[in-house]
């Protein structure tokens, strides 16, 4: 495929950012670890990741803004562009030595996604997706999968943890998905399940209270394979809501109806 030079930038800020994940997780269990929250780590890795990435970022663009899961919003004398970052998605997976994690990188321009990049250093899987050119995964165009009936599907899901809220509420949401679905699956790194449903090998996918760096990516990428995605309601707002529902369009309608019943 053709890539625009502001996605070739992407590209080679994940990659970048990637050997050096690669060479961290080959020996986890010599990283220095430190604890942000119930369940949710963050490494040495993590951060030199970040770094990595911002560097690469603001070396070809250094008016855009920023906004990254460390570093927090990092304004850009160019209002109009920002960089949305997940350095490390699925740390816990990482730290455990569990290969299925990712780096996530959006370009959001004039409130809409425009680019994005989900790579999985560790199977050195790449996903790439430009509004209006389409999805690929290390260069083959990607397409949703074609089931159209629940009974047939595998979906993928996001589980609360220690520390997160709502339980009760997702556990409703998992039993009335159970009785209609071939399959549940937990991944541990939402970007890697929006970019598989991208690539067809998950049907469908929800789940809530996740942020920005954690889906913007991925939004784009299901759109320009074909497919739906929203929040819980049915509308845009997944990045402030932190709700997101995908799937093709006869999966993702289900999936909405299933989770306005569970409440």
């Amino acid at each position: 495929m053709a890539r625009s030079a502001l996605l070739n930038v992407m590209v080679n800020a994940a990659t970048k950012a990637g050997r050096g994940l690669a060479r961290d997780f080959g020996e986890v269990q010599n990283l220095q670890v430190s604890v942000k929250g119930p369940g949710d780590f963050v490494s040495s890795a993590d951060r030199r990741a970040e770094d990595v990435i911002r560097t690469e970022l603001q070396k070809a663009r250094p008016d855009y803004g920023l906004l990254m899961e460390e570093s927090g919003t990092i304004e850009g004398r160019d209002k109009q562009h920002r960089w949305i970052v997940d350095p490390l998605d699925g740390t816990t997976n990482f730290l455990h030595g569990i290969p299925v994690f990712a780096i996530s990188i959006a370009l959001e321009r004039e409130g809409q996604i425009v680019a994005g990049v989900i790579y999985n250093p560790a199977m050195d899987e790449l996903y790439v997706a430009e509004r209006g050119q389409g999805a690929f995964f290390n260069d083959r165009r990607l397409r949703v999968a074609g089931r159209r009936e629940l009974a047939t599907c595998v979906v993928g899901t996001g589980i609360p943890h220690l520390g997160k809220r709502e339980h009760g509420k997702f556990l409703e949401q998992q039993r009335r998905v159970m009785l209609e679905v071939s399959g549940v699956r937990r991944m541990g790194a939402a970007a890697l399940d929006l970019a598989y449903v991208a690539a067809g090998r998950l049907d469908g996918f929800w789940e809530q209270g996740l942020s920005a760096w954690d889906i913007a990516a991925g939004v784009l990428m299901i759109r320009e394979a074909g497919g739906y995605v929203s929040d819980f309601s049915g509308g845009a707002s997944m990045l402030e809501s932190g709700q997101i529902c995908a799937g093709n369009e006869a999966v993702h309608r289900a999936l909405l109806d299933i989770l306005a019943k569970a409440g």
